[in-house]
C-alpha cells in the first residue's frame, strides 16, 4: 500500500488506527519495568545475587538501543507490517523463554531477546511520519508518546499486585497474553505504510551516512537526547536524593517520584492538539526553556536553603512538561529531514536518545553520594537541558541558512 488512505479500523488496506501505535508501543514501554517489584523474588528464585536480577533492566535497554539502529533500515527495506509482526513473535517466544527459564543465566538470554518487542517503539514513529507530514506527524508521535508515558507510571504497581496474588511468572504470562492480542490486532489492521525504497540491505544500512551528513537530523537527535537525559538523569539520581538528603521513606518516595510523568503527559497532550498550529520548532524551543526553567529553579531555591522535597520533586514536573513538548516534535523533525529514510531516521534517533540517557542516568548515580545533596543531579540536568536548547537553536540558524540558500 502506497496510498495513505484514511485509517478504517481492523482493516488491513490502509494504515493502522491511532490506537494500534498506541497498543504496540504501550506493550514496549510495559516491557521495560513491569516486573521491577518482582526482583526480590526473582533472585530467591533462581537462588542468584540480586545485583545479577538486577542486570535485567541493563541488558535490555542496551539491547533495545542496538537493535533501534537495524530495525529502522530493515522496516525501511522490508516494510513495516512485516518487521513489525516479526519483532512481536519473536517477542512472544522470548517470553515464554522468560517464564520457564530454569536458572538465572538462561532467564536473561531470553530477557535479551525480549528486546525484539523495541520495533513496537520504532515502528509507530515511522508510521506516523509515513502517513502525515511533518506537524501533524509530531500531533501523532505525541498521542503515541503519551500513551507510553502512562504505561510505565502504572505498570510497576499491576507487577507488584500480580507477584502477590500469584508469582513473578505471572508478570510474564500478562506480557505474553498482551503480545498476543497486540499480534492479532496488527495482523488485521496494521496496513503497509512504507514504500519500497528499491535498495537491497546493503545498500539500506549504507544510507546511514546520509543522516550522519544532515546537521538538522543531529540538532533535532541532540534536542530531544539532551531534553531527554535530564530526564534520565534524574532517573537515576532522585531515589538516592529522596532517600539519603530528604530521609524520605520508601512509600513516600513513590508517590513523590512521578511528578516527572504528569508533567510529560500533559505536555504530550499539549503537542497533540497544537503542534500543527504552532510548528515543531517552536514546541521544542518552549519545552527546552520549561525544563531549563523548572530546574534551575530548584537549584536555586536548594541553594538558598529554600529547597524541601516539596521543591526538588515538584518542579521536576517541569521537566516532564518540558520533555512532552520537546519528544514528539524533535522526534517529528528527525524524521523529516530525509523522508524516505524515516525508519532508519527512527531507529537512530532512539537509540541515541536511549544510549544517552543510560549513560547519563550511571553518571547521576555517581555523581552522588555522602554530603554531597542534590545539587550534582541538578547541576547535570541543568546542563543536559541547556545543551538541549543549542541544539534547538541550531535548528532555527540551519533552517534560516538554507533559506538565504
Amino acid at each position: 500500500m502506497t496510498s495513505h488512505a484514511a485509517s478504517r479500523y481492523l482493516d488491513r488496506t490502509t494504515p493502522p488506527h491511532i490506537s494500534t501505535l498506541i497498543l504496540i508501543a504501550g506493550l514496549s514501554a510495559m516491557t521495560m519495568n513491569v516486573f521491577l517489584p518482582s526482583l526480590p523474588a526473582m533472585a530467591e528464585f533462581f537462588e542468584a545475587d540480586y545485583a545479577i536480577v538486577q542486570m535485567s533492566v541493563a541488558i535490555y535497554l542496551g539491547v533495545n538501543a542496538v537493535l533501534q539502529l537495524f530495525v529502522g533500515p530493515i522496516s525501511d527495506k522490508l516494510g513495516r507490517r512485516p518487521v513489525n509482526l516479526a519483532g512481536i513473535a519473536i517477542f512472544l517466544l522470548a517470553t515464554l523463554g522468560c517464564i520457564y527459564a530454569t536458572n538465572v543465566w538462561v532467564f536473561l538470554l531470553f530477557r535479551m531477546i525480549q528486546a525484539s518487542i523495541v520495533v513496537g517503539m520504532v515502528l509507530s514513529r515511522a508510521i506516523a511520519r509515513d502517513v502525515s507530514g511533518t506537524n501533524q506527524a509530531a500531533s501523532m508521535i505525541a498521542y503515541v508518546t503519551m500513551g507510553m508515558a502512562v504505561v510505565p507510571m502504572i505498570a510497576p504497581a499491576i507487577g507488584g499486585f500480580l507477584d502477590g496474588a500469584f508469582n513473578w511468572q505471572a508478570n510474564f504470562w500478562m506480557l505474553f497474553g498482551l503480545g498476543v492480542l497486540t499480534f492479532v490486532i496488527c495482523w488485521f489492521d496494521q496496513g503497509e505504510t512504507a514504500v519500497a525504497s528499491g535498495h537491497t540491505m546493503r545498500q539500506q544500512f549504507a544510507e546511514y551516512p546520509e543522516l550522519f551528513r544532515s546537521p538538522r537530523f543531529w540538532a533535532y537527535a541532540l534536542a530531544a537526547a539532551f531534553c531527554s537525559g535530564a530526564f534520565f538523569a534524574y532517573l537515576g539520581g532522585a531515589p538516592y536524593v529522596g532517600t539519603e538528603v530528604f530521609g524520605m521513606t520508601p512509600e513516600r518516595l513513590g508517590i513523590f517520584f512521578g511528578a516527572p510523568a504528569v508533567g510529560y503527559f500533559l505536555g504530550n497532550g499539549f503537542s497533540g492538539r497544537n503542534a500543527g498550529r504552532y510548528g515543531i520548532n517552536r514546541m521544542i524551543l518552549w519545552g527546552t526553556l520549561i525544563s531549563s526553567f523548572g530546574v534551575g529553579l530548584s537549584g536555586l531555591l536548594y541553594t538558598t536553603g529554600l529547597g524541601s522535597e516539596w521543591t526538588f520533586f515538584g518542579l521536576m514536573t517541569f521537566v516532564g512538561l518540558g520533555n512532552g513538548l520537546t519528544i514528539p516534535n524533535a522526534t517529528a523533525g528527525m524524521l523529516s529531514v530525509r523522508p524516505h529514510l524515516a525508519g532508519t531516521a527512527s531507529g537512530l534517533g532512539g537509540s541515541i536518545m536511549v544510549g544517552g540517557g543510560a549513560a547519563l542516568s550511571a553518571l547521576a548515580g555517581a555523581l552522588l553520594g555522602p554530603g554531597t545533596g542534590p545539587l550534582p543531579l541538578i547541576g547535570l540536568m541543568f546542563a543536559t537541558s541547556l545543551l538541549a536548547i543549542g541544539a534547538i537553536l541550531y535548528v532555527y540558524r540551519r533552517e534560516r541558512q538554507l533559506a538565504v540558500a
